[in-house]
């Protein structure tokens, strides 16, 4: 199975609310996701879609910064697509919707990017979705100028720690009582600055090792 990450859109909410009250114990209400994708400047929100074998031809993307590479680094590139695309039939976009099993999102802010959700549907979790779209996230950061990625997470979400110590995330400080459904604590977590070498490093090599990956599902 393909994956492709792409920017999201107004009729993309739907299928996003649906995922959100699978995944989140207080999920947002629709209309947030609107004024994020509407009236918020900062903002920059995406989703992951399901490839069937079918699909249209996949075109190098502008989520992802650009660098010309091919084998392994290019083909995942591929995998994401930027936000100029022709308008679809109704049909096309029913499709669409149906294909959705992800989301992301940041704020800019001055030159931090605050990563404010990832979520796949549970249905598509363990597939190294997750880790595609954080990819977006850090490759969207780069283009728009952040100096660094910072972000929330439970602090008995293990799993989702360890993907981010991955992309040199460390732990920077603690939220006390930060999730009120039931008062747990998060920890903040920010990377390496994004220009740096060790930042650098390992977004190469991650991107890597997720393209054989992905490929072997293929």
């Amino acid at each position: 199975m393909r994956y492709r990450v792409e920017p999201m859109r107004v009729e993309h909410i739907q299928v996003v609310h649906q995922i959100e009250k699978r995944c989140f114990t207080q999920p947002w209400p629709q209309n947030a996701y609107r004024r994020e994708l509407q009236s918020n400047r900062m903002a920059h929100y995406f989703v992951v879609r399901r490839l069937d074998d079918d699909a249209e031809p996949e075109p190098v993307a502008v989520a992802v910064a650009a660098n010309g590479d091919g084998g392994l680094l290019g083909k995942l590139t591929r995998m994401f697509r930027g936000a100029d695309e022709p308008i679809k039939s109704s049909a096309a976009v029913e499709a669409e919707l149906k294909s959705i099993v992800g989301y992301a999102g940041l704020w800019l802010m001055t030159d931090e990017a605050h990563i404010t959700t990832i979520a796949v549907d549970p249905d598509y979790q363990g597939y190294s979705i997750g880790e595609l779209l954080l990819l977006g996230l850090i490759d969207r950061a780069q283009q728009i100028g952040a100096r660094w990625l910072t972000l929330e997470v439970r602090t008995s979400n293990k799993v989702a720690q360890n993907l981010y110590e991955k992309y040199t995330f460390k732990e920077m400080g603690l939220r006390r009582r930060y999730y009120s459904d039931n008062n747990e604590d998060a920890l903040v977590m920010w990377t390496d600055p994004i220009d740096s070498g060790t930042f650098q490093a390992a977004v190469r090599r991650n991107r890597e090792a997720l393209g054989r990956k992905l490929g072997q599902h293929e």
